[in-house]
This record gives structure tokens, C-alpha cells and sequence, in this order.
């Protein structure tokens, strides 16, 4: 009978430490699943709030978790060394990283320390369209705030040989070569106009420049003339399925001795932009400029705006044509000619077709006169 009391004790105190030991493990499990919920789970109306956190060189994991907390984007120091300590015991030779961090508080603690973890610092990214020059980069990155514009025509005015060999000696300048493209670059951190060069000279290594060393031996060109007409074809072909059929426009022209004659490279030596309403006058096209194609024969000196691959591709693959000019029809398209009789016609027939609209919207503008 004792034996039977003893043993219904023993299951008692089995069952009671069972009970207490889920409770516990149920408490822990409830009480973590809130510490590492996002703190935008609180207010599910509102959304997540972003929040860029520096975290300097040597910071511990307990004072980052403290740094959270005080933020705003996590609800417990405590649980976020309980987690530090398990990224530890799995990768003992891992580390939080120092940087900027663009944190939310519609993320989870996990996530958080995942982006901390693995150096995923917050990034600012800027684009750069194809057949921006060097003038239009450097305005832009003004106006962004980066740094002033005198200090990017500078820094692009010096010719990195050493580094990249593959670039022409004797150019003044980089333009043609810093490859139009969007870049990440780190939030907070000090940017010189030098290290956005560099980036930009590294894509045009990285995606150009393949392009140009497959085709050798297919093309007369050498790069630096590559890289000159493809910004001209950049500039004048605004449909991109014109490209190539522009690019043997020139090709022919160049063969055949005649002048390009594109008024990009005008403008570009003018530092000016013609429009629609106000299209280059006779006397600048007639201004002497190294840029001038219609005075100067060949290529200009120097690239005009940075060419994208598929003007670069086209340059080294015209379309075979007997077309030897062009012109634009202000939407982008191209009346395309084998004779200046020809062309000329087509100059004509645009400008005609403009004076006429121009001379319409005058007329719908004035006030009507009463027939009283």
C-alpha cells in the first residue's frame, strides 16, 4: 500500500514539474515572439518608420541593442543579446559591421540583425541616363548636393592611364568613358568627386569595354573613335530601333570622305541645345569649333556625351545601307536620304510642316474679332 502512495506521489511531482516546465517554455516562447515582433505590429494602422542608425567602428553588440531600443525599432535590449548570442554560436568567426543602416520598424528583431550582421548598409543610388556629357553629370551631382560642379569637371579632367591602361593618353578628359548607369553608393558617407569617377571608369571596364575587345579584328575603329562615333549615334538616335541604320549613315560618310555633318557635335562645341524652337541658326553652324562636323572632316577630337552598349553595339555593327543623310523630324524619327537633292527636299518639307504648325497655334491663340 505504501509502495503504491509512493509511486502516485512520484507521478504527482513528475506531472507538476511537467506542467510548471510548459508553462515556462510557453511564457519564454510567448514572451519572444513579442520581444522580436516588428514595433509597427503595435500601431497596424500606421506603417513602418524608417530610421538611418550609424553604428561606429567597435560598437558591442550590447550597446547596438540599447542604440535600437532607444530608436524605437526593437521593444527589447534583452532579447536582441539573446539573439547576438546566438549568431555567435552559430558563426563564431561572424560580427555585427559598423556602417549607416536603414532600418524599419515594420521589421522583425531577426531581420534587423541580419541586415547588421552582414554589412547591409543603407545605400543612396544615383542614375546617370545615356548621352549625358560631363557639363550635364557634373550640373546633376550638384544639384543633388553631392559636391559642386567645378570639382567633377576637375576630377574627370585627369586621365587615369595607370589604372585603366586602356584609356586614351592623349585625351583631355574622360568623357565618352564614365558609363551612364544607376549606382548605389553608402548613405552617410563622405562621396569625392574622384570616387565617383573611379566607379563609373570600373563600370565602363566591367560592361564596355568586353564589347570592344570581342570585336577586334572585326572593326577598323580603334577605341577611342568607338567610343567618339557612338556617343554621336547616342545623341541623334532618339528611336531606338534607328540605331543602327544611323550608325551607317556615318559609317558610309566616314568611308566616303564626307563630312558628318550632326548637329550634336555642333552644339556640344557651342556648349549649347537646340529645340524644336529654336533650332541651330546657319551662323553657328558655321562657327569654327574642333567640334564642327560640318566644317571638320571625321571624327571631333573627343567622345560628346557618354554612349549606352546599344549605341556602342550599333557602332560597331551599321546596318548595311546606301542612305548618306538624315533628318530628324522633331518626334524623334528620321527622313533618310541617298542625295542631298534628296535631303534637302526633306529639310524643306520639315520645315515647311513646322512653319505651318507653328503659324496654326498662332492663329488658334489670337481673340476672335466680333462679326458686329
Amino acid at each position: 500500500m505504501k509502495v503504491v502512495q509512493r509511486v502516485a506521489k512520484g507521478s504527482f511531482y513528475l506531472i507538476l514539474v511537467g506542467v510548471v516546465l510548459g508553462l515556462s517554455a510557453w511564457r519564454a516562447q510567448a514572451w519572444w515572439s513579442w520581444a522580436s515582433a516588428p514595433i509597427a505590429q503595435q500601431a497596424p494602422a500606421e506603417p513602418g518608420k524608417r530610421v538611418v542608425l550609424q553604428i561606429p567602428q567597435g560598437t558591442s553588440a550590447q550597446q547596438i541593442g540599447q542604440e535600437l531600443e532607444t530608436a524605437g525599432l526593437i521593444k527589447s535590449a534583452k532579447a536582441w543579446e539573446l539573439w547576438a548570442r546566438w549568431l555567435m554560436y552559430q558563426n563564431p568567426e561572424g560580427g555585427f559591421q559598423a556602417g549607416n543602416y536603414d532600418l524599419s520598424t515594420a521589421e522583425p528583431l531577426q531581420r534587423i540583425a541580419e541586415k547588421i550582421w552582414t554589412g547591409e548598409v543603407a545605400q543612396r543610388s544615383f542614375t546617370i541616363p545615356e548621352g549625358w556629357s560631363l557639363r550635364q553629370m557634373a550640373a546633376y551631382f550638384e544639384r543633388q548636393g553631392f559636391f559642386k560642379a567645378e570639382e567633377f569637371v576637375m576630377a574627370a579632367s585627369q586621365v587615369p592611364v595607370g589604372r585603366y591602361p586602356w584609356l586614351p593618353s592623349n585625351f583631355p578628359h574622360l568623357e565618352g568613358f564614365l558609363y551612364p548607369d544607376t549606382y548605389q553608393i553608402p548613405v552617410g558617407s563622405a562621396i569625392t568627386p574622384q570616387q565617383i569617377v573611379q566607379q563609373m571608369l570600373d563600370r565602363f571596364e566591367q560592361v564596355a569595354l568586353p564589347i570592344y575587345n570581342q570585336a577586334q579584328g572585326k572593326t577598323q575603329l580603334s577605341l577611342a573613335q568607338w567610343v567618339t562615333l557612338g556617343s554621336i549615334v547616342e545623341k541623334e538616335a532618339v528611336v531606338p530601333s534607328e540605331r543602327s541604320l544611323i550608325a551607317g549613315v556615318f559609317t558610309n560618310r566616314l568611308r566616303q570622305g564626307i563630312a558628318l555633318g550632326s548637329d550634336p557635335t555642333v552644339e556640344y562645341g557651342l556648349g549649347i541645345q537646340q529645340t524644336k524652337e529654336t533650332p541651330l541658326t546657319l551662323a553657328q553652324v558655321k562657327t569654327p569649333s574642333p567640334y564642327n562636323t560640318y566644317i571638320n572632316p571625321g571624327l571631333p577630337p573627343t567622345p560628346i556625351a557618354s554612349p549606352g552598349v546599344a549605341s556602342l553595339k550599333a557602332t560597331l555593327e551599321p546596318e548595311t545601307t546606301d542612305y548618306l543623310y538624315f533628318v530628324a523630324r522633331y518626334d524623334g524619327t528620321h527622313v533618310f536620304s541617298r542625295t542631298l537633292g534628296e535631303h534637302e527636299a526633306a529639310q524643306g518639307s520639315i520645315r515647311d510642316r513646322v512653319d505651318a504648325e507653328a503659324k496654326e497655334t498662332q492663329n488658334s491663340s489670337e481673340p476672335k474679332q466680333s462679326a458686329n
